[in-house]
């Protein structure tokens, strides 16, 4: 059984706000539900999804254009990150999608874990292309170089 609510706010994986969405019982009763994400949707709530999606088109175009902006800033840039390796030259960890994101705090770029796409974390030095995912998403690429601890 799954029950039908109205989203009041963007929930990752779920859909956007004003969407009618279907989940199961217990996702809407134990999270949706308490943190204010949505609302069960009925006749009378149904008035409000005009609403929130006009507001939801709004902010789109706002989003859009901050992370065109933001996209245009770091588009090619250039990251560096010196990692500790054994004698056999291999790393003694990886790079993290977490890491990345740390590297672009240091640059003056707030962006979160999930902007970052990276399948399985980085276990190689070398010169590595990602992929970034902004806000309405905005695509942007960038370059990591990885090197040994103490080398140039």
């Amino acid at each position: 059984m799954q029950n039908q609510l109205l989203l009041l706010e963007d929930v990752d994986d779920l859909g956007r706000s004003g969407d009618i969405v279907k989940v199961k019982p217990g996702y809407a009763r134990n999270y949706l539900i308490p943190l204010r994400k949505a609302v069960v949707a009925t006749k009378h709530t149904l008035r409000i999804q005009q609403k929130l999606k006009e507001e939801r088109g709004k902010k789109a175009v706002e989003d859009k254009k901050e992370a065109e902006e933001l996209a245009a800033r770091i588009q090619g840039m250039v990251l560096s990150c010196q990692v500790k390796v054994d004698p056999e030259g291999n790393m003694y960890g990886s790079v993290s999608a977490l890491d990345i994101v740390h590297l672009l705090e240091r640059e003056g770029i707030k962006l979160e874990k999930r902007n970052i796409i990276l399948p399985h974390p980085i276990r190689e030095l070398g010169v590595q292309d990602l992929s970034l995912k902004l806000k309405e998403g905005v695509p942007v690429k960038i370059t990591l170089k990885i090197s040994a601890e103490g080398s140039e």
